[in-house]
């Protein structure tokens, strides 16, 4: 295979957020993720490239299916350097989340998405593929008041 470079992409849309890592049909305890939705050229380009895009089956009769990539977000004991940074962006203040806050994103009304998504390959058992691992994320979300009442500091008197 190829060189796969890093994926950035500006505005994005995100479905299917679990960054709290529950459980559920589709997903084992601990497993945190969520799927990044592709335009059809960028579903070409990276299927073409490697990577395992899927698509969603349309709504409604006559609608086209819509690309995604399921995209894996890990946190490591052993190697924390490797950890995504995901920024909270409110206002003019940007927060780093962690493996205890990112899980408040599942239900953030989010107005942005920014990324760099990262390539990782794997063989297992004479079938192999690409894995697509978050490395950077900035979330604007909705704000109630519109920053009215940040005073740039907790403590309040």
């Amino acid at each position: 295979m190829a060189y796969i470079r890093n994926i950035i992409i500006e505005d994005a849309r995100i479905i299917f957020r679990n960054f709290s890592g529950k459980s559920s049909q589709c997903n084992p305890t601990g497993k945190r993720s969520f799927a990044l939705v592709l335009t059809q050229d960028e579903a070409d380009q990276f299927t073409k490239d490697g990577w395992n895009v899927k698509y969603l089956k349309p709504r409604e009769p006559g609608d086209e299916s819509t690309p995604y990539l399921n995209v894996n977000v890990k946190y490591s004991k052993d190697n924390p350097e490797r950890d995504p940074d995901i920024y909270l962006v409110t206002g003019r203040k940007k927060t780093l989340m962690n493996e205890d806050t990112v899980g408040t994103l599942d239900y953030a009304e989010i107005t942005n998405v920014d990324l760099v998504v990262t390539p990782y390959r794997w063989n297992m058992q004479g079938r192999e593929g690409v894995a697509a691992y978050l490395k950077k994320m900035y979330v604007s979300i909705e704000e109630d008041f519109g920053g009215k009442y940040d005073f740039g500091d907790d403590d309040c008197e």
